[in-house]
């Protein structure tokens, strides 16, 4: 990329030794090639069109969520009946069932795949440590994990580098407008899946919770594709289904879903994509994604009730995680409220410091992983020992503690999870620290969040076990498998809230359970800075709405502290990864600028019946996705703006070769030969590329009408209008192209195109590096 200069519409780069070329090329007619429109304005935007997707490096576009109004489509549309609409309808909801179902399962195949091989590898090194084969044990247990976590990183390295990390980031980039090479798809979900099994199996500090928001969106990607010539499912109905708003829509019910599997709370599933996944929202789409969620936890019932009889191995009461803290009494004092207040604000600041610390090893990871698929694997590798050493050996810091009399369960525990883990301990005596490390990470919480007996686990123990997760957390991801960030934040959160529990003893009316639960609320918001959706996650997840009050106290303070140092860690993410995102707000600084001032050029436009030499020129030399038509005399009094025409469009006439020997117009004959579908968008990696174009030099010199295809209603700012508010109508149309007119008569009916890149802090800062401050 670095012989390569970038210009302005989506991601498309072209050669510098062509750029002087395309300059001189801009607008042009029947006599051959006219001055540029933007001749005074010859500035590229130079900012960058690459992101780090997964663990690796691709070219980034934006989406068409613009509705195109062409005459091909207003035929369409005009000739639908009724039953054309109810089959719409009706195949929209069938696809909303199959997300939920599909999402469901794979979720409960998820934790049925974790705690069997966790357990297997658990029971393994519990019964050496029974015999005293210390080293063995640890050489089985630390054996495991390698073998494990090579496996993850094999997958995501060689088969499909986007499935690394939890994907939530690059979710959120999409439904916000960013497409990314291979960010959903089935590649992807296949190893989201497989390795998000293998990546938590393996012991590292990383939840499956995150990687289930970006497996559900890979589902109903995968479903909302509107079929696949390739696999003749080419059903009629599915091709409605070809456009980048209803597959917007299904993702986002995905990526619900996805938090409904993973948490066993469908509300909280609805809120997160809400609050934190969704750039557009409205009212029909609030219906489709709770049914979705409600879907998806009817099958997850069903399917729990059914292994609760033994019938799936060692997945029995544990995996899906469910807290209960019911036992605890919700009443509390004023010391209470104080304590509750000290533990948002430290959650606030141990939250902001995770971020800066996580955003700092992210950089340096990408380093390493650029050098190729050997270094991410020694990288996982490395980490997975560090791992295996910590969980084994710290819990040898810990001193044997006398099991409590009148347990209801067995001291010391017999089998792979429990309170009460015997390690080196004799008869009768537990190691508290090891019921935390040598336990899956759901169990782990589970023990935290127990309230059956308050002194189970000693102060030190605690802050041993809130520093090794901590540290581990952050070490962990960023690694070449798919990790999410919500369990390792919970598990720090619980610990040091039970610290608090138990340093409060007999001051408190609240149980330490309770406290761990208000701990892993305060970090939750520190991290993620989300609220809403946090609060009913967690009240979902422990069944406990008396604690409602005291959850939301905590994410405020946490949040309100958090965002006074840095942002979320998931809004970092995007920023670092280099995903042009854009905020619900415009930057300040914006108000100081029009939308003329940042035009980038060069402008490459059409006339209304074009010279096939000309796109084909055009089309070859540029990247751009959107192109001006502009009609001329004959065909107009004056030049005037008539529209805009995408690339994949031009492509798709061109293919079909309706080309006229005389500049005529020929619409009639184009919407005879076509139908709105041919130009509809096709599924992933399968559209007409410029290469499959075959054009002979006597086709280059005839014409074609493009008004059939052309949009003749795009959206258009007048050049002076503020860029603030250009940006706010960029974001909430969805657009993926603004027009930009000229206030005075007179000039070209054009004055540039904005597009995504353009609102872009470093874009802006590049041209008026005085206005922009520095970040």
């Amino acid at each position: 990329m670095e012989n390569q200069v970038d210009i302005e519409n989506d991601g498309g780069t072209i050669d510098e030794e062509k750029l002087d070329l395309e300059r001189n090329f801009s607008t042009i007619s029947e006599n051959g090639i006219r001055e540029p429109l933007l001749k005074s304005k010859s500035r590229v935007n130079n900012t960058s069109q690459i992101a780090i997707v997964g663990a690796n490096v691709y070219p980034i576009e934006s989406l068409d969520y613009e509705i195109v109004d062409n005459d091909l489509f207003k035929q369409d549309w005009r000739s639908r009946k009724k039953v054309q609409i109810f089959q719409y309808i009706f195949l929209k909801w069938t696809l909303v069932l199959l997300i939920g179902l599909s999402t469901g399962l794979v979720g409960f195949f998820n934790n049925i795949g974790v705690e069997n091989i966790a357990g297997f590898k658990l029971l393994l090194t519990n019964n050496l440590m029974l015999e005293d084969k210390y080293f063995q044990a640890f050489a089985a247990f630390a054996g495991c994990n390698v073998v494990l976590a090579t496996c993850a990183a094999a997958l995501c390295a060689f088969i499909a580098p986007a499935a690394a990390g939890s994907g939530i980031p690059e979710v959120k980039a999409y439904l916000n407008g960013i497409d990314a090479h291979s960010i959903l798809a089935p590649s992807t979900l296949l190893v989201k899946i497989f390795g998000s099994i293998l990546g938590v199996s393996a012991g590292f500090v990383v939840g499956k919770e995150g990687p289930m928001v970006h497996t559900g969106a890979c589902i109903a990607n995968l479903l909302g594709q509107g079929g696949s010539r390739k696999y003749h499912l080419t059903w009629r109905w599915l091709r409605y289904f070809k456009n980048d708003r209803d597959r917007r829509d299904l993702i986002t019910c995905g990526a619900a879903a996805g938090v409904a599997a993973a948490f066993r709370a469908p509300v909280g599933g609805v809120l997160f994509a809400l609050e934190e996944i969704a750039s557009w929202w409205r009212s029909a789409l609030l219906w489709r994604t709770f049914f979705t969620t409600a879907v998806v936890a009817m099958v997850l019932r069903s399917l729990i009730q059914f292994c609760r009889g033994g019938n799936c191995g060692l997945f029995g009461e544990g995996g899906l995680i469910m807290f209960d803290v019911n036992s605890g009494v919700s009443n509390y004092n004023t010391i209470d409220v104080f304590a509750l207040i000290l533990i948002g604000v430290l959650g606030g600041i141990l939250g902001s410091l995770y971020n800066y610390l996580v955003d700092k090893v992210l950089r340096t990871y990408a380093v390493i992983n650029e050098r190729g698929p050997a270094f991410k694997i020694l990288l996982v590798m490395s980490v997975s020992i560090l791992t295996s050493c910590c969980s084994y050996g710290l819990p040898w810091l810990a001193r044997c503690i006398p099991c409590p009399v009148g347990l209801k369960e067995k001291c010391p525990t017999i089998g792979r999870s429990g309170n009460y883990k015997n390690f080196q301990c004799p008869a009768g005596y537990y190691n508290d620290l090891a019921s935390l490390f040598l336990n899956t990470n759901d169990d782990a919480i589970r023990n935290l969040f127990s309230s059956n007996n308050s002194n189970e686990f000693h102060i030190s123990t605690l802050l041993i076990f809130f520093a090794g997760v901590y540290c581990l957390g952050i070490i962990t991801y960023g690694i070449a498998i798919p990790s999410g960030l919500f369990i390792p934040v919970i598990l720090a959160g619980a610990s040091y809230g039970r610290i608090f529990g138990r340093a409060l003893g007999s001051l408190s009316n609240l149980n330490v359970g309770l406290f761990a639960l208000l701990g892993a609320a305060s970090f939750l918001g520190g991290t993620m800075r989300m609220t809403v959706s946090i609060c009913v996650i967690l009240l979902e997840l422990t069944n406990n709405l008396l604690m409602l009050p005291l959850v939301m106290l905590v994410l405020l303070i946490s949040k309100t502290v958090a965002d006074s140092f840095n942002k979320g860690v998931y809004d970092q993410i995007v920023k670092m990864k280099g995903l042009p995102f854009l905020e619900v707000h415009a930057e300040p600084f914006m108000r100081n600028l029009v939308a003329g001032d940042v035009c980038s050029g060069p402008l490459v436009s059409f006339s209304g019946v074009e010279k096939v030499g000309n796109i084909v020129h055009a089309l070859k030399y540029t990247r751009h996705n959107g192109f001006p038509v502009i009609d001329e005399p004959p065909f107009s009094e004056t030049p005037e703006l008539c529209g805009l025409v995408l690339r994949s469009h031009l492509l798709v006439l061109l293919n079909g070769k309706k080309f006229m020997k005389q500049r005529v117009l020929s619409g009639s004959n184009i919407l005879r030969r076509f139908h709105a579908f041919d130009f509809a968008k096709p599924g992933s990696g399968k559209g007409l590329k410029f290469e499959d174009l075959v054009i002979t030099q006597e086709e280059m010199e005839m014409y074609v009408d493009l008004h059939p295809i052309t949009n003749t209603s795009p959206y258009t700012v007048v050049e002076t209008m503020s860029l603030a508010k250009a940006a706010i109508l960029f974001r909430q149309l969805g657009l993926r192209h603004l027009c930009v007119v000229p206030k005075k008569t007179g000039r070209a009916p054009i004055a540039g195109i904005l597009t995504r890149h353009d609102f872009m802090h470093e874009h802006i800062s590049n041209l008026y590096p005085h206005l922009v401050p520095h970040k």
